[in-house]
């Protein structure tokens, strides 16, 4: 085998660094490797042992030698009795050291460069930040200068990490602005700051397509603002909930929707990936989890309006998710949480049991809008949201009113819009559809048993019964005409239960009568029906053109 001198060995390394780092940026699997020769073993002990000794001596030692040598630095600033302008001006002195030097190694030495430019960097922003912490004579006082000096160290650090195209240390510099910001100490600088930090990472994820950053920087803006109003642990204080300023709950839905359009409007593939979902997760499920902590404990001023805004913001991402992207978890995220802050803002704004009426109506505006997402997991999670609803309201309502018809109504609607637009979802709907017929067979009998006089239970459920058998004729489906039988039998058994014995007599008499005649009729409809089957045969038979 010939062996390279090391500077060409260098360079041919350099080249596939790369090569590997185009790779990945552009998602391209690596060229396979040929296959050995027979009778060769390419991984044998002496090639296995000498990779071993590589990778402990080039990449172990290298992390573990910078992560000491950062330790060291930093307990050089923090040795008793020494003068604090004179360890910063040391710390600054090593970190600018160690910046150069990962700069000149970069290229010939990109392993180690790599970790050394993130240790240069933290002891930068640490050697600033140590102007004012952890030091009970701390050199500079003014909260306000200490900001802005960090502010340009975490500024430098992105300049450097830019410059080299690191996703991480991107991410480290991104994360030391939210530090800074948070240290400010000031509730509308900070909250402009999580905006403009936002901002950057939208930028940086467009342009170098890191879907990463933006779930990084989601969930910064999520622990920062929630760490700002528990009033800010982190800087020594007792945990307590601030009271204002009222604005900060507008700035979350500021940045929620700041990453959101870098969620939208990302460049390249658009295939939503497990990055894409992530990031939606933790800025609308994130962010719309902390705008409800906010408004339900502190900032009840303009409750409903803000819950409103915040759903038709979430609704609005959810419909860009679908146009742009025809995604399907993130499209999901966006709507669930949108109709739960439309919730929020109901329950809020009514009384009970009025609140039941609307959200049971609004579950036909969910069954609507997933099937123009095509969405099987809206239809099925609005269903169980749906039945937990009307479970609610009987345990809740205290007493069965009319009002429980609602979930009934909304019910068969449900199933027929299900029906009519079967063929612009992504499942098979029969299960979901009878799912919701189910319900209304259960609720309008129970509902009418609850609301009326005894002595009219029995001739509702019959009227139940002859409507889902004009639903049968009109609509040619058979499930109604399953669901009038059943309700028939129903009602066959309420009244030789119940009307003979326990209701006034002019009911039971009307009861009964009403009863004989409805079976009689619905006897002599399934007659004839069966005798035109009968005569089908007969007649093709004699005509057979």
């Amino acid at each position: 085998m010939i062996e390279l001198p090391d500077p060409l060995h260098e360079v041919v390394r350099n080249l596939e660094d790369r090569v590997a780092r185009i790779e990945a940026q552009l998602e391209l699997s690596p060229p396979a490797r040929p296959a050995a020769p027979e009778g060769t073993d390419p991984s044998g002990p002496l090639q296995e042992q000498g990779a071993l000794e590589q990778q402990i001596g080039q990449y172990w030692f290298s992390k573990l030698g910078i992560l000491t040598l950062a330790l060291g630095v930093a307990f050089l600033q923090t040795i008793p009795h020494v003068p604090p302008l004179l360890t910063a001006v040391l710390g600054y002195i090593i970190s600018v050291g160690i910046i150069a030097l990962a700069q000149r190694w970069y290229v010939s030495l990109r392993s180690i460069a790599g970790y050394l430019l993130g240790c240069g960097i933290v002891l930068l922003y640490f050697t600033t930040l140590r102007l004012s912490f952890f030091s009970d004579e701390p050199a500079l006082l003014n909260r306000t200068i200490e900001a802005l000096l960090l502010s340009g160290a975490a500024a430098a650090g992105l300049f450097f990490s830019t410059r080299h195209r690191s996703l991480p240390l991107v991410g480290l510099s991104l994360g030391l602005g939210y530090v800074t910001a948070f240290i400010a100490d000031q509730a509308v600088p900070l909250f402009l700051a999580i905006v403009i930090l936002s901002a950057i990472a939208v930028v940086y994820a467009s342009r170098y397509r890191w879907q990463t950053l933006l779930a990084l920087a989601a969930f910064f803006n999520v622990v920062t603002h929630l760490l700002w109003f528990l009033n800010s642990p982190i800087l020594g204080r007792d945990i307590a909930l601030a009271a204002s300023p009222q604005v900060n709950v507008y700035f979350v839905l500021l940045a929620m929707s700041v990453i959101g359009a870098g969620c939208v409007w990302r460049r390249g593939n658009n295939k939503e990936g497990p990055a894409a979902v992530l990031t939606t997760l933790l800025n609308a499920g994130g962010g719309y989890m902390l705008f409800l902590f906010l408004t339900g404990t502190k900032f009840h001023e303009a409750f409903v309006l803000s819950h409103v805004l915040a759903s038709v913001l979430l609704l609005g991402f959810g419909v860009l998710f679908w146009v742009r992207q025809g995604s399907v978890f993130s499209t999901f995220i966006s709507v669930m949480l949108g109709y739960a802050a439309l919730s929020v803002a109901i329950v809020s704004g009514s009384k009970t049991p009025d609140y039941f009426v609307w959200l049971s109506w609004q579950s036909i505006l969910v069954v609507t809008t997933a099937v123009w997402f095509r969405s099987r997991f809206i239809i099925v999670a609005n269903f169980l949201i749906y039945l937990a609803l009307f479970i609610a309201y009987l345990v809740l309502a205290g007493t069965i009113s009319a009002v429980s018809l609602n979930f009934g109504v909304v019910a068969l609607l449900s199933a027929r819009i299900l029906n009519m637009r079967k063929d612009r979802l992504a499942l098979k709907t029969e299960l979901m559809r009878n799912a919701y017929l189910g319900s209304a067979f259960f609720i309008f009998p129970y509902a009418l048993y609850h609301s009326l006089p005894p002595g009219l239970v029995s001739l509702s459920w019959l009227v139940i019964a002859l409507f889902y058998y004009l639903m049968a004729r009109l609509l040619r489906n058979a499930k109604y005409r399953w669901m009038a039988l059943l309700t028939l039998a129903l009602t066959i058994l309420h009244v030789l239960a119940v009307d003979m014995t326990s209701v006034e007599p002019v009911f039971r008499v009307v009861s009964f009568l009403a009863l004989g005649i409805v079976l009689l009729a619905v006897s002599v409809v399934y007659a004839r029906k069966k005798r035109r089957v009968d005569d089908l045969p007969e007649t093709e038979t004699a005509h057979p053109g």
